[in-house]
């Protein structure tokens, strides 16, 4: 009969042994208690027929009920992790009897006739708890210091865009006092005077 938990690395408790090795025992004494005597009770005229296949098959049918009631429970034992359970039990019962033997324990949370329950649970969860806050705590921490990095980032692409703003509006409006100056100017008179150059320009080269 195999562990139910075979593959894992650790070994067993005594517990777990004793247990395994008791229900071990129990299977093979439940299987086997059909005995070849009252197999030849229940088929007595194929037995007397068949003296050298009769045992073999009571065999093969008495290792069949092994093998399945061992399977059977090895997938109970698996299911509802009997052997984490037992283990578990085992070294609780260990630690209390260490305990028991080097003078008890007297922590905050030991428990003690006038103890109320509550007060041994907040025991031994405040610090815990109180651990926690403190790592949440310096987590908080680090997150302010990137959320001041990067508000400081978003701050000056702010900046630099009100002043990419601030010259491009700059820029506009000098653009705009040209427009306006340009249409100012009297363009009959820059016409003619275009005109004028241009063939004076146009003179000059041919000479």
């Amino acid at each position: 009969m195999t562990e139910s938990n075979a593959s894992s690395s650790q070994q067993p408790s005594k517990r777990w042994a004793h247990f395994h090795s008791a229900l071990q025992l129990a299977i093979q004494r439940s299987a086997h208690k059909w005995t070849y005597a009252d197999f030849t009770e229940c088929f007595p005229l194929w037995c007397e027929e068949q003296p050298e296949n009769a045992p073999r098959i009571f065999a093969t049918i008495s290792k069949h009920m092994d093998d399945s009631i061992t399977e059977k429970c090895e997938e109970l034992l698996k299911k509802y992790n009997v052997r984490e359970n037992i283990d578990n039990l085992h070294a609780v019962v260990t630690e209390a009897r260490v305990r028991k033997h080097s003078g008890g324990y007297n922590g905050p949370d030991v428990w003690r006739e006038n103890l109320h329950p509550g007060a041994a649970v907040r025991a031994r969860t405040i610090p815990l708890l109180e651990k926690e806050r403190d790592r949440l705590r310096a987590e908080l921490e680090e997150l302010d210091k990137e959320n001041l990095r990067l508000q400081g980032d978003m701050q000056r692409n702010v900046e630099a865009r009100e002043q990419v703003d601030a010259e491009t509006s700059a820029l506009l409006d000098m653009l705009d006092e040209i427009e306006a100056r340009w249409s100012q100017l009297p363009l009959d008179e820059v016409q003619a005077w275009t005109l004028q150059t241009a063939e004076s320009k146009s003179s000059t080269r041919s000479l």
